[in-house]
């Protein structure tokens, strides 16, 4: 079992900056394949970045060029950098893992992670 634990969520002005962690613990002797999502109300819940097995990141059209993600291996830690804040960025965001031997690592498609935070809230006001 893998527990994930985010942070960093808070409240920010439109154009200001964020840094969310994701804390991996539990039985899993390599960091797993990882994402970030997240889902404002009344609205479906979106992928906003992924790693590769390679540690190759791939990002929204969204958010492209304003987040960047990124892992610790050592410290197990996945984190999104999320810059040039938007009000469109309010939500709540995720971390959802899966195992790294999957052939799904990197994936966008939110069915394939095993594992999912509590999230942390997001808010962007502008």
């Amino acid at each position: 079992q893998v527990q994930l634990v985010e942070s960093g969520g808070g409240s920010v002005q439109a154009g200001g900056s964020l840094r969310l962690s994701c804390a991996v613990s539990g039985n899993t002797p390599n960091m797993p394949c990882m994402a970030w999502f997240r889902q404002a109300p009344g609205k479906e819940r979106e992928t906003v970045a992924s790693l590769t097995r390679r540690d190759t990141p791939y990002y929204s059209a969204s958010v492209e060029g304003r987040f960047t993600i990124s892992r610790d291996g050592a410290k197990r830690e996945l984190y999104l950098q999320m810059d040039s804040l938007k009000p469109e960025d309010t939500a709540t965001y995720y971390c959802a893992a899966l195992p790294r031997s999957s052939d799904y690592c990197g994936t966008f498609r939110s069915d394939r992670y095993m594992y999912w935070g509590q999230g942390t809230q997001v808010t962007v006001s502008s």
